[in-house]
This record gives structure tokens, C-alpha cells and sequence, in this order.
């Protein structure tokens, strides 16, 4: 841990640092962390040299993202970022492995919030010690929020009473791949991957390089200590798209980059735009990939049975339906997994004129409009080189030939992956408003031809009438 910092450089009211504003102290900040940090990109630099500023008004804040530094191998830099993390921040606490007693001990220091830092976190939450950390998941998982506690029971003599532990602390993360989903979604996540050929970074040395390390920590802290009122009453604008968890985690990151001024605003929004569009870009769980390939192949079919469903699902090359732990995925999985979106999954229903167990578009309509994005609509304008109208492309479902296949024997005709016939699905267009695949069948009125729901209440098609629009 390092020395306890002395507070001596002059501030002045206007948040200046010896004649330094604040917003170019950040930059040298940031400046400093680019010697000896190779970063994935410069809207993750940007994100950790506000998260270090943060650190310093964390009380003044509703909420503390956690910054989370991890990587797919080991030598990507992750330790690096802890140790200049540890350098900037004040009273850091940093620990590879550290129990939750002691942590709550940390948080409840009269000395002032501390900043946690954890390394190799992805030993705590993997393979056969996760079960054993809950508590230590359930702290990081509260202590995000400003009055958050934790409750325990102590004896005390021949009693038994209880206990209310603070959690509420900056908290920053290192480790291999995947936190649990629960702390990534408080997380601002900087994927950090190893140095190309040919970059080269300063290395850090403490002897050489905490002095000028120390300066810059005593400096952000008399400047944050002039900015902490504007932060702490601020409501700073979020740029399109982020909010709900996403506007809890940056709002306090953008507070401290609006008391900058500067260039700080618009950069900060930049980040927290790249950095949240990637963070959406992740591995979508094993539950809504099941709902996403389900609505592809049951683009053509307002119902299937359960055995054709399987047999489309097993075709998919690009899904794991086909062998999970060794096996296919058969009728229980489906069940099983469906039922957590409250799903019907013992339905009996006539496909084909037989009575079949199955499932219908409609038992998906709410899942799919919850959980998956809308697919979007192929735009209609314009031909840019001959002025006349772009095609459009029939949104309706193309007919389900059953001219062949083999019967089961429950007499449904089986799917070959890849087919055009006997019961082939061809790959769904893109539709877009969220409204249900069921929606009552409605025809064009100038070609009499089915109206897909996308074109929601048109009452033609766009290409029968130039002048209708989507």
C-alpha cells in the first residue's frame, strides 16, 4: 500500500492547480498512464483517467462504477494497470486475495473510503472456489451504490446481534476473460490485449517513477477536493442510447469531465458511446441464442413440432444446439431453458392435420420483443444513380413447400439443414417493429397478396403503390 499522501499544493477557487486547470492535469494524467500502458484503444485511457479522478470524489457520488481490466491471456497488461491504478488513487487497498471480513473491515475504516483493487479476480470466481465467494460477489454487487450495506450476525458474549457493514467503495478489477454477468453490468470493461510488434511502452519503476506518481495524486486531489459541490449536485447530459445501469455507471465519470471543461466533455461522451457499444457486442447467453435461432427458424412457420423444431436447431452450423457436453439438446433442454421466459412448453397443437407436442410463433412473441433486438427494415429511397425508386425487397414469408422429406412417426415431415424443400426455412429478411409475428393476416390492397405485419398499418405494399412508404 502506499504512504499516506500529504495534501500541500495550492488550489485556487476556480479549480486550478497551481495555476494548472483541472482539465490539463487530467491530460497529464492520461499522458502519464500512455507511457507504460498499451491500451486496447484511446476511449479505454480516456475511461480509466476519469475512473481515477472518480476515485477521489467516490463519497460525493450516488453511484461507483467498478473498472474491470481483463483479458483472453495472461501478459496483456492487466497488472500494469493495477499498478499505476494503485499509484493515482487514494488509501488503495490491493489484494490478490482478500476475505470478505476483511474487506468489510477496509470499507469501515475511519480513516475514509479506501479503493479496492483486485487482482487475478478471475481465480476468485471461476471453477470450484466460485461457490465459496458468494458473499465476496454479493459485496461488489451492492457496495456499487452509495448507503449500501451488508448484514451479518455477530455474538457477542452468550448474544447473538446483528450487524450492518458499509460496502459502498471504488472498486477496480483485473483478470482472464469474464467477470459474472452481475458485475459486468457495473463495470466499465477495458479489454486489454497483448502489444503488437513492434509497440513499445515505457516499464514502470517505482523508484524511478513514483515520485512524479505521487505528485500527480496530491495534485488531482486538491483539484477534485474544488470541483466535489459541482459534481456531487451535478445531472450531467447522456448521450443516446445509454441508460438504466449504463446511465448509473457514467454518469459520475461525465460529472467529473463536465467540472473539467475542456476538450473533456465531448471526449468523455465518446468513450462511454464506443465503450458501451462494445460492451453490448459480448457472447449473448446460452437463453437468448436459443430464443434468437428459434425466431430465425421459425421464420416461415407460424408452428412447428418439437421434433422439427430440434432437427432446424441441430442444422444450425453456427449454434452449439447440435453438441452441448456431447450430446444434442433434445425436448427436456427446450423445455427446461424456455420455461425460464415463462414460455409454454407442453403444448399439443395440429401440424400437418396430426396432434403433435409443439410450439406456435405467438408462445415466443413476448420473449422475442423483451430480450432480442429488433431486426431492422431494409431502407426504401432513392436509386442513387438513376433517381427512380429502390426496389423493395417482399417482406412476406415464402411459402413452406412439403413436396418432400421423410415422415416421422408422428407423420412430420423432417428438416434437412440447408434444404430449399420438404420443409426448409429460407433465412428470415430483416423486419423491424417489434410488433408480433401473429398479428391478423391482412392483404395488399392494390395486389390482393399478404401484408407482413412489419408493414405494420399500410394498406399496400410499397412497390404496388411508389408513393406508400414503410
Amino acid at each position: 500500500m502506499s504512504a499516506p499522501v500529504t495534501f500541500v499544493t495550492a488550489v485556487t477557487d476556480s479549480g486550478e492547480d497551481g495555476g494548472v486547470r483541472f482539465s490539463d492535469l487530467l491530460d497529464e494524467v492520461k499522458v502519464f498512464l500512455e507511457r507504460f500502458i498499451a491500451y486496447p484503444s484511446p476511449e479505454s485511457s480516456t475511461a480509466h483517467t476519469l475512473w481515477i479522478a472518480h476515485a477521489h470524489l467516490v463519497d460525493s457520488f450516488e453511484n461507483t462504477p467498478r473498472l474491470a481490466f481483463l483479458s483472453p491471456e495472461p501478459g496483456s497488461g492487466k497488472s500494469r494497470c493495477m499498478e499505476l491504478t494503485e499509484a493515482l488513487v487514494p488509501r488503495p487497498v490491493l489484494s490478490v486475495n482478500a476475505s470478505v471480513a476483511y474487506v468489510f473491515r477496509k470499507i469501515s475504516d475511519e480513516a475514509g473510503l479506501p479503493t479496492l483493487l483486485m487482482d487475478e479476480i478471475d481465480a476468485v470466481f471461476s471453477g470450484s472456489r466460485s461457490d465459496g465467494n458468494e458473499d465476496l460477489r454479493g459485496l461488489l454487487n451492492s457496495g456499487y451504490r452509495k448507503g449500501a450495506t451488508a448484514g451479518r450476525a455477530a455474538i457477542r458474549g452468550k448474544e447473538i446481534v446483528t450487524e450492518e457493514w458499509p460496502s459502498y467503495c471504488a472498486v477496480a478489477l483485473a483478470g482472464l476473460n469474464q467477470l459474472p454477468d452481475t458485475l459486468m453490468t457495473r463495470s466499465i470493461v477495458v479489454n486489454m490485449k497483448r502489444r503488437k510488434h513492434g509497440r513499445v511502452v515505457e516499464p514502470y519503476r517505482r523508484r524511478v517513477n513514483e515520485p512524479q506518481a505521487r505528485s500527480l495524486t496530491e495534485r488531482l486531489a486538491n483539484a477534485t477536493a474544488t470541483v466535489r459541490t459541482e459534481v456531487s449536485n451535478a445531472w450531467p447530459d447522456l448521450p443516446e442510447g445509454i441508460e438504466d445501469r449504463d446511465a448509473d455507471i457514467w454518469e459520475p465519470i461525465l460529472a467529473i469531465a463536465d467540472a473539467a471543461g475542456g476538450h473533456w466533455p465531448t471526449t468523455a461522451r465518446d468513450a462511454a458511446v464506443m465503450m458501451v457499444a462494445d460492451a453490448k457486442k459480448k457472447p449473448a447467453t446460452l437463453g437468448i441464442k436459443l430464443l434468437s435461432d428459434i425466431r430465425d427458424v421459425m421464420f416461415n412457420d407460424d408452428r412447428l413440432s418439437t421434433n422439427e423444431l430440434l432437427a432446424r436447431l441441430h442444422g444450425l452450423e453456427t449454434s452449439p444446439w447440435g453438441n452441448i457436453k456431447g450430446e444434442a439438446i433434445d425436448s427436456r433442454f427446450l423445455a427446461r431453458t424456455l420455461a425460464k421466459y415463462e414460455i409454454p412448453t407442453n403444448n399439443t397443437l395440429k401440424v400437418d392435420g396430426h396432434a403433435v407436442k409443439g410450439y406456435q410463433r405467438s408462445h415466443f412473441a413476448d420473449a422475442w420483443d423483451r430480450y432480442l433486438a429488433s431486426p431492422v427494415l431494409p431502407e426504401v429511397g432513392n436509386d442513387s444513380n438513376s433517381g427512380n425508386p429502390a426496389p423493395v425487397r417482399d417482406l412476406t414469408p415464402a411459402p413452406v413447400s412439403n413436396d418432400t422429406g421423410e415422415e416421422n412417426s408422428s407423420g412430420v415431415k423432417s428438416f434437412t439443414p440447408g434444404s430449399s424443400a420438404g420443409g426448409g426455412f429460407t433465412p428470415p429478411v430483416p423486419i423491424g417493429t417489434g410488433e408480433s409475428f401473429d398479428s391478423p393476416g391482412r392483404t395488399c390492397a392494390t395486389c390482393r397478396n399478404p401484408m407482413h405485419p412489419a408493414l405494420g398499418s399500410t394498406a399496400t405494399h410499397p412497390n404496388c403503390d411508389p408513393g406508400a412508404s414503410l
